[in-house]
């Protein structure tokens, strides 16, 4: 997983940044990408944590409007950091990214809202091939900044990493 700071540039106008340079990212093992997929959730959503057992996606993520705490999890059977997890907040006006790479379960919660999430993916989405992790796995120990967060019936029901 990579955090990216991406360069903006402010004057009396406001700001540009630019959150895609397929050359530049690239360089850095990022991409390339078919899919964009724009989420919009309330203040307290949890979504994830998702990934894809056929064709895994690698996701970047942004957020263009609220804040985050996004989530990647290693879920490589083969990982020397499997199980493990990296999360981050972002939010908008940060100009930060998270590169969740293939074989990663990824999820986020909404800190501030209604946060609008755009994300990048590598592959396209086969919805047959989804697959989940329950969110409060306690063998993750993830540190989600909400206690009780507003669920889809699946995420409710998906199962422990290990079980």
């Amino acid at each position: 997983m990579k955090i990216l700071q991406c360069e903006a540039f402010e004057d009396h106008r406001g700001v540009f940044v630019r959150y895609w340079d397929s050359a530049i990212w690239a360089q850095q093992g990022i991409g390339p990408f078919v899919q964009d997929n724009v989420s919009v959730s309330a203040e307290g959503v949890l979504r994830g944590l998702h990934f894809q057992r056929e064709e895994p996606q690698g996701k970047l993520v942004s957020v263009l409007a609220g804040s985050i705490f996004d989530v990647a999890v290693d879920i490589r059977n083969d990982s020397a950091t499997y199980g493990q997890w990296v999360g981050v907040e972002l939010y908008a006006g940060g100009h930060r990214q998270l590169w969740v790479p293939p074989g990663f379960a990824h999820g986020f919660c909404v800190i501030e809202g209604p946060a609008t999430v755009h994300y990048r993916c590598t592959s396209l989405y086969r919805p047959e091939s989804q697959g989940g992790i329950r969110w409060n796995d306690p063998s993750l120990g993830i540190e989600w900044p909400i206690e009780q967060p507003v669920l889809s019936d699946r995420d409710q029901k998906q199962p422990f990493l290990n079980g």
